[in-house]
């Protein structure tokens, strides 16, 4: 049974580790595709309006896709910089006009619970040709303290931990503006300093359970090896003696005969 676990344990770790490193080698050729053919447009603008407030559906042909630059973790340090970068991909007949990028933070359990309203990064000049892939970078900073508002305008405190990231990107197409949600997914914030994660925990515990299922199951083996060992065939020295009835049983048989023969030759 100990067996079993191991090994269903083991095909589930590589199986996670194998899907998770498919999705994220495949959205970074895909950004890195986006470099090269789309180039670096646009440039980042402090002074920016306020694109939280617009609700827009997304453009026919238009694709988004989102990658942490060596932190496939998506792990964040509260106070310091994050950056990302968003691909898009125009498969339409006209040219996008991106006009900026902006996300916020949510609780993962319930995104009505508004953690923070991030920066917005407004982009000047930034074009995407029909049929043209481009790169556009996102650089956000969550704060030290994070916080919520509860209807009685009580002010709740919270810890580190895991939260939810929604970005969004704006564009126009012929006057028109439109939005894409390129990231909505968890993020990892940890204090500045802390080397310890979630992830990493629970990396360490799997790593440690499955040596003590490992540990258990060659205990048992060695065990079972040690049992089957001190079973052995009973060997009985001394003087045979043979019960009056069995004998009887074998009286006329060749056993007898041969017993009668042995006496005469002992007289």
């Amino acid at each position: 049974m100990t067996k079993i676990r191991v090994s269903f344990l083991l095909a589930l770790l590589l199986l996670s580790s194998y899907c998770f490193l498919q999705d994220s080698d495949a959205d970074a050729e895909l950004v890195a595709e986006t470099v090269e053919e789309g180039g670096d447009l646009g440039i980042v603008d402090d002074d920016v309006v306020d694109f939280n407030a617009g609700n827009y559906s997304p453009a026919p042909g238009v694709e988004t896709v989102c990658i942490f630059p060596k932190n496939l973790a998506k792990t964040v340090v509260a106070g310091q910089e994050t950056e990302l970068l968003i691909g898009m991909k125009n498969e339409g007949d006209q040219n996008v006009k991106v006009l900026a990028v902006h996300a916020s933070v949510h609780l993962p359990y319930d995104h009505r619970m508004l953690v923070q309203n991030l920066s917005a990064q407004a982009f000047n000049n930034a074009s995407v040709p029909a049929s043209v892939q481009a790169t556009f970078p996102y650089i956000f900073a969550v704060s030290k303290f994070l916080q919520i508002s509860r209807a009685n305008n009580a002010v709740v405190i919270l810890q580190p931990g895991t939260f939810d990231l929604v970005g969004t990107i704006v564009y126009e197409i012929d006057q028109l503006p439109y939005q894409n949600t390129f990231y909505n997914g968890t993020i990892e914030v940890i204090e500045a300093g802390g080397l310890v994660s979630i992830e990493t925990v629970f990396l360490v515990s799997l790593g440690i359970s499955l040596l003590v299922f490992l540990g258990l199951w060659v205990r048992g083996q060695i065990q079972n090896l040690s049992k089957k060992t001190k079973r052995g065939p009973k060997v009985e020295t001394g003087t045979r003696t043979v019960d009056a009835s069995m004998d009887e049983w074998l009286e006329g048989t060749a056993y007898t005969q041969s017993k009668a023969s042995k006496s005469k030759k002992k007289k």
